[in-house]
């Protein structure tokens, strides 16, 4: 784990969410806080593991990670991005792994984890279901009014899938009340 941003102090009027891009060697997280309309991140980062590391130690290190992460920037709700299937079903398993012990911390958390398909945040961050990472992460900046794209492309694909979350779950919000 990398170094993550400052928390930043939160009203009672925001929504804290994490977002979680799921994966075995590089864990993708991002805490953003919606006031209204305005985004910010407060943090943004990746959880590592080492290729060498046998798979129980790896899915305990992301779990704790998460856990950290989560006692020390109190998100209010959290989002994953659903599982890709790659060509590869080795890597699908293992990667579906990592994405329940995401979904295992989150929900001890207290969390209530929503899910999104890819093309899901990509429509919800670009407007385009089809947008490519550069086009996403030229996006997470500019919602997040940031000097750069968050590095690696994981942390801004987390940043991406909060950001589909605090939109997606505003537009259901103001579409129920209707």
């Amino acid at each position: 784990m990398g170094t993550p941003i400052s928390p930043l102090p939160t009203s009672s009027s925001s929504r804290v969410t994490m977002g979680i891009d799921p994966g075995t060697a590089i864990v993708g997280y991002a805490v953003v806080e919606a006031k209204g309309s305005e985004l910010a991140m407060i943090a943004c980062d990746v959880i590592t593991t080492p290729a060498g590391m046998p798979m129980p130690r790896r899915l305990q290190h992301i779990y704790h990670c998460l856990s950290e992460i989560i006692s020390t920037y109190h998100p209010n709700e959290a989002a994953i991005e659903e599982l890709f299937f790659a060509k590869n079903a080795r890597t699908a398993l293992t990667v579906g792994q990592a994405r329940g012990v995401a979904m295992l911390a989150l929900a001890n958390g207290g969390l209530a984890v929503a899910e999104y398909t890819p093309k899901q945040v990509k429509q919800a961050v670009t407007g385009y279901g089809g947008a490519n990472k550069e086009q996403v992460g030229e996006m997470v900046r500019i919602l997040l009014h940031l000097k750069t794209i968050p590095r690696p492309d994981d942390a801004a694909d987390a940043a991406a899938v909060a950001i589909c979350h605090l939109h997606t779950a505003t537009y259901l919000t103001r579409t129920q009340i209707s």
